[in-house]
């Protein structure tokens, strides 16, 4: 029998300067997707253990009491190591030079990326009670690469101690009531000086905007941008229009909108399942309701997410790894010791109904998970968080939104060429 070994290691990699799919540029590291822009970044060392799994500091929190129990179990040495930044970017620059780790957790939208990069490799996984919108958003090419384990969207928090009115209609009837409360702010969308298209994305879908087209069978056309279109431009005059008035602003950041929420600060807050726990923490009287769209324009399409382990094309231990991304399906036992640690929704039928009875807020995320849109898991994702969320975030600061969309536009239609 092998010494069980599980232990958290932080690891700090360079900056892209690319705006992930939550991260607007800021530290948050909630939010699902992100890409790599190709530039260099330091990567740690990989762990001396039978099996090494990189994953961001929640996803560690979570991980480590399961793998040590399935490591013992299985007579091996496991370890779980943090990478606080750039993850991405890390396991491809590792996995390159073949030091890297046996499984990365991520999110769907690497997909394709990591595919393109030949990064990871299919793996073999049974679907069986799983859902299947959670196997399509890690499938690509007609192949699995990922074994998903929790689903992520965004709601709409509210402080009901700041507004009468919980599940507003129209955002112009948030705006209304959230006036009415009197609260220091009206909304709390993160948007900082770099922008977060991740959690635009309900009032651009809302406001006519789209990212890629598609084609006839359902596949993505990527020559159909839709940032720097009429839809695109029309979002952003809607954006920039709540810019001017004090609704969305570029000091709230993935740093502070979340606490401006929890201080009683913000009557509403756009954010997903990982900010149940601080929320509760803070003691807030809270409703969570579907995001509204604009009055007399379409309905809201938040991102729909899916976290994911990836077996790395260059495992040092190949079957090690297949092995555990087999069993992290097999039945509860991993996901459900990761869940009571740090809650998202699960894509397990059996623990999504499990969960309905002891945390029935937290699974509301699955009701809300019929109106989002799973992110593109295409390689050229990767183009258009930056320019998207930097485009919006000049809006809200007052640029012109026509001008300003159509050269986010062309920036990714240059990228992705």
């Amino acid at each position: 029998m092998k010494r069980i070994v599980v232990v958290a290691v932080a690891a700090i990699g360079l900056t892209w300067g690319l705006t992930a799919c939550g991260g607007g540029g800021s530290t948050n590291e909630e939010s699902p997707g992100g890409g790599a822009t190709g530039a260099e970044t330091d990567a740690p060392a990989r762990a001396e253990a039978d099996l090494v799994i990189w994953a961001d500091a929640n996803r560690t929190k979570a991980l480590e009491a399961p793998l040590k129990a399935w490591a013992d179990k299985n007579g091996l040495t496991a370890q779980v190591q943090t990478v606080a930044t750039d993850l991405q970017a890390n396991f491809v620059t590792a996995n390159e030079a073949k030091n890297g780790p046996d499984v990365v957790i991520g999110a769907q939208d690497w997909t394709g990326k990591l595919v393109q990069n030949s990064a990871i490799v299919p793996v073999q996984i049974s679907a069986t009670g799983v859902s299947q919108t959670a196997i399509d958003a890690v499938s690509y090419g007609g192949q699995t690469y990922g074994a998903p384990y929790a689903i992520e969207t965004l709601g709409l928090f509210v402080n009901n101690a700041l507004t009468a009115n919980p599940a507003p209609a129209t955002i112009e009837d948030m705006i209304a009531a959230g006036q009415a409360g009197g609260g220091e702010n009206v909304l709390c969308l993160q948007v900082g000086e770099s922008g977060d298209a991740y959690h635009m994305q309900p009032l651009f879908t809302s406001g006519g905007g789209y990212i890629f087209g598609t084609n006839a069978d359902g596949t993505y056309n990527t020559s159909d941008i839709g940032i720097g279109g009429a839809g695109g431009v029309a979002a952003a005059t809607k954006i920039g229009e709540l810019g001017a008035q004090g609704i969305l602003k570029n000091s709230i950041t993935g740093d502070n909108s979340q606490q401006l929420f929890n201080e009683g600060k913000c009557a509403y807050l756009v954010s997903g399942p990982w900010a149940l726990a601080d929320i509760r923490s803070a003691g807030i009287d809270f409703t969570l309701s579907p995001i509204p769209g604009f009055a007399g324009l379409g309905q809201p399409e938040p991102p729909l997410g899916v976290q994911a382990f990836f077996v790395a094309s260059n495992a040092k231990n190949p079957a090690f790894a297949q092995q555990f991304v087999s069993d992290l399906l097999a039945d509860t036992t991993i996901t459900k010791a990761m869940n009571d640690v740090d809650a998202r929704v699960p894509v397990q039928e059996a623990l999504a109904a499990e969960l309905k009875a002891s945390d029935p807020v937290l699974m509301q995320f699955l009701d809300l998970a019929e109106t989002a849109k799973a992110m593109p898991n295409i390689p050229a994702m990767e183009a258009v968080w930056g320019p998207l969320g930097q485009a919006e975030a000049a809006v809200v600061g007052g640029a012109d939104p026509a001008s300003t969309m159509q050269a986010a536009g062309q920036e990714v239609a240059s990228s992705v060429q």
